[in-house]
């Protein structure tokens, strides 16, 4: 890495001597003085010098009066300038100006994942209810997924085996994992709250016409709640240890990975040196699984213009219209336990949600496009170590969230389930809303590689408090909609959790570390 200096107008360190004849002819002479110029002062234009320090070889033409020069620009605060009289405001303005430019001239991912999402809507509105859409979008949004999927467990088991490997400490990363698991509990439980409550304040189920509402078929989520009914939160934990690593891999079975990587990256760091090329080789592959994440990311506008083209041609826009006040509410409670409840959590952990928000922006727009948490999951990991998480924490925090910590899906499914029963006309007396969140905090864990989790969540515990499992056919057409606003609340909770964990290790995490990484 070297740097140019690039002297522009008037060197200051030359006494007032020019190096560049000036625009005007007053000037223009080598032992041209400050006290001769002075006496001249209507006939001289003000020049301009400055020199930049930068570490790039681009050169871009810069205008100062008459001439044009060619300059390097380093964005930010990098360019150092010695300026003379007014022409400190004329360096300012051309630097500001090249700044903007640069800007202008590549359009960020998050604007062209925005403008692939507003394309989608466009089409999936001018051809709603024409099958052959999703013919032709469904292959672009299946790829796209697919190369998400791809790369999300070798990067789950790379970072976490090199996190692991660097704690090296079995005591201290028993600390993080019961921290980690106890915060999970205990923000899911306000969650399931929060959703209790706001059903019985806003009353969305109440007055709902069931003859106004189209049924969609629900079997398959009937078929897969079968199947989870004898999985107990005992064979949860029992299915962690995994019988054979690599079905586990195989079949996307996040905590059994966990807790194999965990437990590989432990017997690395306790042989020492002989465990350094094993190393070295999981630390070049999560290197270079990022890079491949990055190149997958260039291609997320067309898989979000294809996924959500397809969701829009299908249900359309109407369809939103007579369940439109528990969308309403859906919304409005998941954002309001994103800025206050899990605001607050920020503020304690020395943090600021908006800066969170912000800094995540192009996650979430994929992740509400998509619906699906797992797009980002790679990305979500190397942008909270950029912010300053080590990566002991955020490689096990945000993997163990996926199953543990869904705090959107969780508060959806209390509320859908008072939902159905204020739309049935079912009476819940406090007694049995307490069951449902008992049941919630139990059937919410350790399924989330499952289809349709949150359906097969409520399948699961509807018939358990007595509830017509029948009423999910009515909600099933807006699931996408609400999962959607799901997906996003899950992103914001799990990278807000590696904050809270780091900070509770006692690691503080500068509140501007946000700007920096970008």
């Amino acid at each position: 890495m070297w740097c140019h200096l690039a002297l522009l107008g008037v060197n200051p360190f030359l006494k007032g001597r020019a190096l560049f004849s000036c625009p005007n002819p007053t000037a223009n002479s080598v032992g041209y003085n400050r006290r001769e110029r002075s006496k001249k002062k209507t006939a001289l234009r003000p020049s301009v010098y400055f020199f930049l320090l930068f570490l790039q070889d681009d050169l871009t033409p810069v205008k100062t009066g008459k001439r044009s020069y060619k300059v390097p620009l380093l964005s930010g605060t990098s360019a150092i300038g010695f300026m003379h009289g007014r022409s400190m405001k004329v360096a300012d303005n051309i630097h500001h100006r090249m700044e903007r430019e640069m800007k202008m001239k590549k359009i960020g991912l998050a604007w062209q994942i925005f403008i692939g999402l507003a394309l989608g809507i466009i089409v999936g509105a001018v051809f709603y209810g024409n099958p052959e859409v999703e013919t032709y979008l469904k292959p672009f949004g299946d790829i796209f997924l697919r190369l998400i999927k791809m790369i999300v467990i070798p990067i789950v088991i790379s970072s976490l085996i090199v996190g692991v490997a660097g704690v090296g400490d079995m005591k201290s990363l028993g600390k993080i994992g019961g921290k980690t698991i106890l915060y999970f509990e205990v923000i899911t439980t306000v969650a399931i709250v929060l959703g209790l409550l706001a059903a019985n304040i806003f009353q969305p189920g109440s007055g709902v016409d069931q003859s106004a509402l189209t049924k969609t078929d629900i079997n398959t989520y009937v078929d897969t709640a079968n199947t989870q009914a004898h999985h107990s939160f005992v064979d949860t934990f029992v299915n962690i240890v995994p019988a054979n690593p690599i079905q586990a891999i195989a079949n996307g079975d996040m905590l059994a990975i966990i807790f194999f990587s965990v437990m590989f990256g432990l017997g690395i760091a306790a042989i020492g040196e002989k465990g350094l090329p094993v190393l070295n080789f999981f630390r070049g592959t999560a290197d270079a699984m990022f890079y491949v994440t990055n190149q997958i990311m260039k291609v997320a506008p067309i898989g979000v213009f294809a996924l959500i083209g397809i969701t829009v041609s299908k249900f359309g826009l109407s369809s939103l219209i007579p369940l439109g006040k528990l969308v309403i509410t859906v919304y409005g409670t998941m954002i309001f336990f994103v800025l206050v409840v899990l605001g607050i959590v920020a503020k304690l952990a020395g943090f600021s949600i908006f800066k969170l928000i912000r800094y995540l922006k192009d996650e979430l727009i994929l992740g509400y496009s998509t619906s699906s948490s797992e797009t980002v999951l790679p990305r979500l990991i190397e942008k909270m170590q950029a912010l300053g998480v080590p990566k002991a924490i955020t490689s096990f925090v945000i993997p163990t969230g996926y199953s543990f910590n869904l705090d959107g899906s969780t508060l959806y499914q209390a509320l859908a389930a008072i939902f159905i029963a204020q739309m049935y006309g079912i009476h819940m007396s406090i007694g049995a809303q307490i069951t449902l969140m008992l049941v919630l905090m139990v059937t919410s864990k350790g399924i989330a590689g499952v289809p349709g989790v949150s359906f097969v969540v409520l399948l699961a515990t509807l018939g358990s408090v007595g509830l017509p499992v029948e009423g999910l056919a009515f909600i099933a057409g807006i699931d996408r909609i609400l999962d959607m606003m799901r997906t996003c609340v899950n992103i914001v909770g799990n990278s807000l959790a590696t904050i809270v964990i780091a900070r509770w290790e006692g690691i503080k995490i500068d509140k501007n570390a946000d700007e920096k990484a970008a």
